[in-house]
């Protein structure tokens, strides 16, 4: 698995390398006086799958005439980069600045988090929807290697939306994920005694779980 992270970061980093590249060309291909070998040679995997092209030597043709000077290699990302480019930026969260005002550090199992992934991309098709902001937290939380968690910044408000997503988790697939996230952070729904309704239950008092903390 490692193995494929490396690959995916050397990826990007030579689609990022192209586009930044590409920005000071004065003709929207990267030529071969801007990079060095080096980097020519690690973009022919990338032209592989698609996600950049070289010049053929009819546009290099056109391009030696552009600059007065004979260009034998020249390259740009296809559109197919760009969108792989787009989807690695999105993917990469800037660095947790720790919880806000109102604001708990939760951390996600990974199977937690593909949960609440769901939950929140069927946001429009649910009646109980998830909580204002938490689907930006979603797409925005970071992911710590040492601790093998998804970490968001989260309020009380969104960390029960959290519990409700898991829960409708828990009545389709798995209930490993639920119970965990009600052992961490002390609330899971249950069917009320009154009304039979799924509701949000505090499994201890707040001041316990502040005063483990």
């Amino acid at each position: 698995m490692r193995g494929v992270v490396k690959g995916a970061e050397k990826r990007i980093a030579v689609l990022e390398g192209l586009r930044e590249h590409e920005h000071v060309a004065r003709h929207a291909w990267v030529l071969d006086d801007a990079v060095p070998t080096a980097f020519q040679q690690g973009v022919e995997p990338v032209v592989r799958e698609g996600l950049a092209e070289l010049a053929d030597r009819d546009t290099r043709a056109h391009l030696s005439a552009l600059v007065s000077r004979p260009v034998r290699w020249a390259a740009r990302l296809t559109p197919y980069g760009r969108d792989a480019l787009a989807y690695a930026h999105a993917r990469r969260p800037a660095e947790p600045d720790g919880p806000g005002p109102g604001e708990r550090l939760v951390e996600l199992r990974p199977a937690q988090m593909s949960a609440i992934r769901v939950f929140a991309a069927l946001a429009d098709e649910l009646a109980v929807k998830p909580a204002d902001g938490l689907t930006e937290r979603v797409r925005s939380a970071s992911f710590s290697k040492e601790a093998n968690r998804w970490q968001l910044c989260l309020t009380d408000e969104q960390i029960v939306s959290v519990a409700y997503g898991l829960y409708l988790h828990r009545l389709t697939l798995s209930e490993a994920e639920a119970n965990a996230f009600a052992r961490d952070y002390n609330v899971t729904f249950r069917p009320s005694p009154a009304t039979g309704a799924p509701t949000a239950v505090l499994l201890r008092p707040l001041a316990d779980d502040s005063d483990g903390a």
